[in-house]
């Protein structure tokens, strides 16, 4: 089949019909980012809060006598732990979802898995945080407020790179969040 030189193709049904669910793809994904990011991240806080406060304790319960009353975790009848909104981290969790949903073509079931395991990785990684940061608050460590912040400021940071990171590996991700779906966009604009 030769083509005539000068002569455009015109785009099939099909492949407009692949454009518009793509388009659509697109702005669902940032549509639930942008609604997620509303209300200072509350949804993450809501939902993680409890969990991360009642493991804690659980943990924390195993070695010492505790308690709760809201959020904070009275242990020995003497050292009030107060764990406070920006120790739930919900802007890591925020920062996981990004990863995940502006990363195109992955298909739902997979999403829905890589969104899970992510959030299941960092529940862990930062109650053994708040954790190991209670028994040495307890324990009247000199390393409580130096381990605090190196906590805080590198290791938390590493903790959200790295289960990004472990996903790409996992589920063979090949796009690269946000630049593939802005190539995409450039090409069909172009």
């Amino acid at each position: 089949m030769n083509k005539k030189p000068g002569k455009k193709r015109k785009p099939s049904a099909r492949s407009n019909k692949n454009q518009t669910k793509q388009i659509l793809n697109i702005m669902l994904r940032y549509f639930i980012l942008i609604i997620a990011g509303f209300s200072n991240l509350w949804i993450f806080y809501s939902i993680f809060a409890p969990l991360t406060i009642n493991l804690t304790n659980f943990l924390l319960s195993l070695f010492f006598d505790s308690s709760i009353v809201g959020n904070v975790i009275t242990l020995s009848n003497c050292c009030p732990i107060e764990i406070i909104d920006a120790c739930i981290a919900s802007s890591a969790y925020y920062l996981l979802l990004i990863f995940n949903l502006s990363t195109p073509n992955i298909l739902l079931k997979k999403r829905i898995k890589m969104i899970v395991l992510a959030f299941a990785a960092f529940f862990i990684l930062n109650t053994l945080r708040i954790f190991l940061l209670g028994v040495l608050f307890v324990s009247g460590s000199v390393f409580f407020d130096a381990t605090h912040k190196l906590f805080w400021y590198i290791i938390s940071t590493i903790f959200v790179v790295g289960i990004w990171f472990a996903e790409v590996k996992i589920f063979r991700i090949k796009e690269i969040p946000f630049y593939s779906d802005l190539n995409w966009i450039y090409k069909k604009i172009k």
